[in-house]
């Protein structure tokens, strides 16, 4: 199965075709320019003959491309640019039926009738339970005089008792808890060893897609996962966690890997080929 369109196969049949026959003329064995450019052979035959399912995704070939051209001493960067990699299918028939479906609101015709016999049933049974008078003012004011004879005796009756003030001793202290939260997120920080194209998501959201050059140097931060993805692993030096740097993977290989924190900030790793 391949992964490119019909408008990306006609593309690629010009470009391969053009690079197989730059290199013939310049008398360059096809395995010279698998060990400059870092692209495996079988990619690079595949690209000059046409074969697309045995090519990867459209955004590696691309930089197969640009490598290839260069190596050939032309423009690497314009001929790759020349394939385009998206390509967007616009379907006007189910586009214009998915316009032209509107949600239709539907209220059953009871629901105004129990409205309203609820809101009638409310007025009559405010109708049937009048509120109860207000007491007079003059009223309020005498009981409130009578309660207060009646309390006066026995609260001067009553001693007025004193607490003691808590002492240093019967305080109880306060203990700080230990502070239990830990560092719960993963660095990882790529040095490339040579060009190389790379894509980075962060709890699962791409920050970054494109080529690096050799000598750059990129730090990413995530809080669950970090995922690295490079068209050519042998040239991605990796450090995680702050830990000895490695190498991604094999040189011209595709990898991509899954950093994930730990409770003790050492980090966990899961390939993924």
């Amino acid at each position: 199965m391949t992964l490119f369109n019909e408008p990306q196969q006609e593309q690629l049949k010009e470009i391969g075709a053009y690079l197989g026959q730059v290199r013939q003329e310049k008398s360059i064995r096809i395995e010279e320019i698998a060990a400059k450019t870092l692209i495996r052979q079988t990619f690079l035959e595949a690209l000059e003959e046409g074969r697309f399912e045995d090519l990867p995704e459209p955004i590696y070939v691309q930089g197969f491309i640009r490598r290839y051209g260069d190596i050939l001493e032309l423009d690497g960067t314009s001929l790759a640019r020349s394939f385009a990699i998206n390509f967007f299918l616009f379907d006007s028939a189910n586009d214009s039926s998915n316009v032209e479906k509107k949600p239709n609101l539907y209220i059953p015709l009871a629901v105004p009738y129990i409205l309203l016999l609820a809101a009638a049933s409310f007025g009559l049974f405010y109708i049937l339970n009048p509120r109860r008078p207000t007491q007079p003012v003059s009223q309020k004011e005498n009981s409130s005089i009578v309660a207060k004879q009646k309390i006066a005796p026995i609260l001067s009756s009553v001693q007025p008792t004193t607490l003691p003030l808590p002492t240093a001793a019967s305080t109880p202290a306060l203990t700080a808890s230990p502070n239990t939260d830990t560092n719960s997120t993963v660095e990882v920080t790529l040095e490339l060893q040579d060009t190389s194209w790379l894509q980075v998501k962060e709890d699962g959201k791409t920050t970054f897609e494109g080529n690096l050059e050799k000598g750059e140097r990129k730090t990413w931060t995530a809080k669950k996962q970090l995922t690295i993805r490079s068209g050519n692993a042998g040239a991605v030096l990796v450090t995680a966690n702050k830990k000895e740097p490695q190498i991604l993977g094999n040189l011209g290989a595709i990898k991509e890997v899954t950093f994930t924190p730990e409770v003790n900030n050492e980090g966990s790793v899961v390939n993924n080929q």
